[in-house]
């Protein structure tokens, strides 16, 4: 094996390209070791002590060491902090940064490693998952029922056409539209986009009436958090949007007049769920007078008698379910998330569906756990997905076809 390793370097740095991977790795225990030997030689405690007791200690030097190796190990991020040290007279004082930089560098240590172990960690825990999900599914041979049903729903979903080009599941034309496929026959979805519209609709989910995927059960109370959030948003949004409608681009381009509407409507419809229609007549009595508060301080036209009440009507009915603004703000946050999941988060970002940049940062930290949590359960899951969409999708694919035929 000895003579393996060497023959092994030989052969990569033989290579064209030359592959130096063993060689740095080499050179990195070389390094690791000629520094703990220098380490044990400056900092050999019986000899420190020795000089101390015949007051031969050079408390300076010493000093100086210790942060030279600082310097040396340190993230590039500490240099500036471990350069200041060495203007430090005072012992105690230099002695206690030197610790608390030390300490710094121990958390920065610790994160390089977690970040650095963190792939096989998750392979690990999708590994376990699926194992001890496999051993429940041996002892109940009907487990995935509701996830069968649920991904059943999703595909019928996805091929069922929408009379409103807003609706989320018509942007799945995202992955699988085509320019030359026949009018009202699209192209049957792929397995990857039902289940991406699987996921999405359980942000819709009637808990009370539906049986959750079993898949999905260890995320449930996350994923009723994430449904909870999604509806506040889509009212503030909604809010917001009613507002600026009435009030002018004017006054909705001040930052401050903008962070103060959502702060005040965020606390309003905190209990929206529970009194929808008092919520909001308190919300659009709020937002018209801060409305007419604003537009009198920038020194705008005031909003008429009859704007006022057209306002206040418009806010109020964002509390019924069918109200039509409350619908195209969800249907756009839907849309939004559905592009996180097809195209990825970075992209989506750069990309808002109209009326929904009020909330942006709100939504992308929401996007970025409803993703996350998806992508993972994915990975855990996606052989059984698989086989249960093939069952589901490709059956009805040929029974199509063969009806054609005929």
């Amino acid at each position: 094996m000895y003579n393996a390793f060497w023959d092994h370097l030989r052969k990569q740095l033989s290579s064209t390209p030359p592959d130096f991977s063993c060689a740095l790795e080499l050179l990195k225990n070389i390094k690791e070791n000629r520094l703990r030997n220098e380490i044990e030689e400056a900092l050999d405690m019986d000899l420190l002590k020795q000089e101390a007791e015949h007051g031969a200690l050079n408390v300076y030097h010493l000093s100086n060491y210790i942060l030279n190796l600082m310097s040396l190990l340190c993230a590039p991020v500490r240099d500036e902090v471990v350069q200041k040290l060495k203007s430090i007279t005072d012992s105690v004082q230099l002695l206690r940064s030197i610790f608390h930089v030390l300490g710094l560098m121990k958390m920065d240590m610790v994160n390089y490693t977690i970040q650095s172990l963190r792939p096989y960690l998750q392979e690990h825990s999708v590994q376990y998952e699926r194992a001890k999900f496999q051993e429940l599914l041996d002892k109940q041979p009907n487990l995935l029922n509701s996830t069968t049903k649920w991904l059943t729903k999703a595909a019928i979903d996805l091929t069922t056409p929408f009379p409103s080009s807003d609706s989320p599941s018509s942007s799945s034309s995202i992955e699988y539209s085509s320019s030359d496929q026949e009018p009202n026959k699209p192209e049957p979805p792929s397995l990857t986009m039902v289940l991406y519209q699987g996921y999405l609709n359980l942000l819709l989910w009637d808990h009370g009436k539906e049986e959750f995927p079993e898949t999905l059960l260890m995320d449930r109370i996350r994923l009723q958090e994430m449904e909870s959030k999604l509806h506040h948003l889509t009212i503030l949004a909604s809010v917001l949007l009613v507002a600026k409608s009435f009030s002018g681009s004017v006054l909705f381009s001040s930052s401050e007049f903008v962070d103060k509407l959502k702060y005040i409507t965020k606390a309003l419809t905190e209990e929206f769920n529970s009194r929808p229609e008092e919520t909001m007549q308190n919300v659009s009595e709020q937002v018209s007078q801060e409305i007419h508060k604003g537009l009198k301080n920038m020194g705008l036209t005031a909003l008429s008698n009859e704007n006022t009440a057209s306002l206040i009507v418009q806010l109020q009915n964002i509390a019924k379910k069918g109200n039509c603004i409350r619908s195209i703000i969800e249907q756009r946050i839907h849309l939004f998330l559905k592009c996180c999941l097809v195209r990825g988060m970075q992209e989506s970002l750069l990309d808002f569906p109209g009326g929904l940049l009020f909330i942006d940062g709100e939504l992308a930290e929401l996007g970025w756990k409803f993703i996350t949590l998806m992508h993972h359960n994915q990975q855990v899951f996606s052989p059984y997905y698989t086989e249960i969409l093939n069952n589901v999708i490709l059956p009805a694919q040929a029974q199509e076809t063969e009806v054609a035929s005929n």
